[in-house]
């Protein structure tokens, strides 16, 4: 199998400082579509049990990415062009709203400088055209996915989908992996983690892990096709066990309490995308 990406070549350092800035940008547009996509996805629900229903529709205000306009939570304090600046303007602010000092998540900034980061290391490692803005994109989904699996333990259509979709779109003529083995990859992707959910469900009597799992591992399928799936599906599982037992050690969760999985299956996935032949060849010991 080839490595992610091996043809494209490195881009310049002003690429890749100038894709850090812009990756700052798009971490401050990820900390709203954290925030809000969920939101959205609930009002969807609960409009449509209403429409079913035959009562008045319970949202029927705007909201979505762009509308309304950013707000304290505490105070309603609009958010100010100088004010969302990525990183600075929290620094500038001490970490607290300008208006009623109620203080930040310093999760704003993070977001931020881990995007940031994240792009200038996509941009240097995979160039500039048309590969390294589809790992960009790859990457920046990626973020989004863990944050939100980790606040709500959801994994949203909107997002995983499209990633599914950008990883064929990549392998059409044979970028990472043949097209036949994204396709099939796909597929396989999706119904192992099905499979491992329905037979937890039939042992244990309960729900196991989510759909959002499945099309997560799907999209990976796509990206990388059928033979890197057991190399993810080990190193989330690994990560995923050291981190959930670590939660319970230091009390931090219940032994019966749910982890979300996607967060760990989206850390493998960056790792597969950078260094994908090298995780198959220590991982499963294939000759490459």
């Amino acid at each position: 199998m080839p490595a992610p990406f091996a043809d494209a070549a490195p881009a310049s350092v002003f690429a890749s400082v100038g894709a850090g800035l812009v990756g700052l940008l798009i971490g401050s547009f990820l900390n709203v579509v954290v925030h809000r996509l969920p939101i959205m996805d609930q009002r969807e629900i609960d409009n449509y049990i209403a429409y079913q229903a035959g009562t008045a529709l319970p949202h029927q205000d705007r909201f979505d990415l762009m509308v309304p306009r950013s707000r304290c939570p505490h105070c309603g304090h609009q958010i100010t062009a100088l004010e969302n600046i990525p990183i600075v303007s929290w620094l500038v602010l001490r970490g607290k709203c300008s208006q009623c000092k109620a203080p930040i998540s310093p999760r704003y900034p993070i977001v931020e400088a881990v995007t940031g980061l994240l792009a200038a290391a996509l941009v240097w490692h995979f160039g500039s055209g048309w590969l390294g803005l589809a790992a960009l994109a790859f990457g920046c989904i990626l973020v989004a996915l863990t944050l939100i699996d980790y606040d709500t333990k959801t994994l949203p259509d909107v997002l995983t989908y499209p990633l599914l979709w950008l990883g064929l779109l990549v392998n059409l003529n044979g970028t990472l992996v043949p097209l036949r083995d994204a396709v099939i990859g796909a597929v396989a992707g999706y119904l192992f983690l099905w499979t491992v959910s329905r037979l937890y469900r039939m042992v244990r009597g309960q729900i196991g892990m989510g759909e959002g799992d499945f099309k997560l591992l799907a999209g990976f399928g796509a990206w990388f096709g059928w033979s890197m799936l057991p190399a993810l599906i080990l190193m989330s599982a690994g990560v995923g066990s050291v981190v959930g037992v670590a939660l319970i050690l230091f009390r931090r969760i219940r032994p019966e309490q749910q982890i979300p999985f996607g967060p760990y299956l989206a850390g493998a996935g960056i790792i597969a995308l950078f260094y994908g032949t090298p995780v198959m060849r220590l991982l499963l010991g294939l000759t490459v």
